[in-house]
């Protein structure tokens, strides 16, 4: 038996045997066609591959000259605008697990970056602040990140860039991030 089969299928593919003996079963089956999905074409993981590559192309900014990793960064730029916040308020901005600003900002305390102070209003509650170091790194940190940002986005048109925006805006209401 095995010398037949080795005979009638040689040289042929497990999936095209497969076909040939469950031809008739294979025919009577409805037919469902599974719509294609193609990575590269699906919305979200191209969001999330250009949200990578943008993180990867800011990296430049806030790695390599400063010694902040993501995390860090986001608190530091989180922190800076708005003088003092909490961690909850960092998490929430930033969509980064407690845990995460958490660590984040423990080695930016013990860098010397930000100081966490008890909020008046609620004792249980700690603001968090830059110190004179951190805000120096802030403010020259943020003209350089605001110039990276611009220089990507110089590939835009002004429409093109008004329509990415808005579009933008869409999706973070859609799925209440705004």
């Amino acid at each position: 038996m095995a010398a037949r089969f080795d005979t009638l299928f040689a040289g042929t593919s497990a999936v095209s045997v497969r076909n040939e003996i469950f031809a008739d079963e294979i025919a009577a089956r409805p037919h469902h066609p599974t719509p294609a999905l193609l990575l590269t074409s699906y919305t979200p993981f191209r969001l999330n591959r250009l949200a990578t590559g943008v993180s990867d192309h800011l990296s430049a900014v806030y790695k390599q000259r400063f010694g902040l990793e993501i995390p860090e960064w986001r608190v530091i730029v989180t922190v800076g605008p708005a003088w003092s916040c909490t961690a909850q308020h960092v998490a929430d901005s930033t969509r980064m697990h407690k845990t995460r600003v958490s660590r984040a900002i423990a080695s930016l305390v013990k860098r010397g970056l930000i100081e966490r102070t008890c909020n008046a209003d609620d004792r249980r509650e700690m603001e968090l602040r830059l110190t004179s170091s951190g805000r120096a790194m802030y403010t020259e940190l943020a003209p350089l990140a605001l110039e990276r940002e611009r220089a990507l986005l110089s590939c835009l048109s002004e429409e093109e860039l008004r329509g990415f925006n808005e579009a933008l805006e869409r999706l973070e209401e859609y799925l209440r991030l705004a």
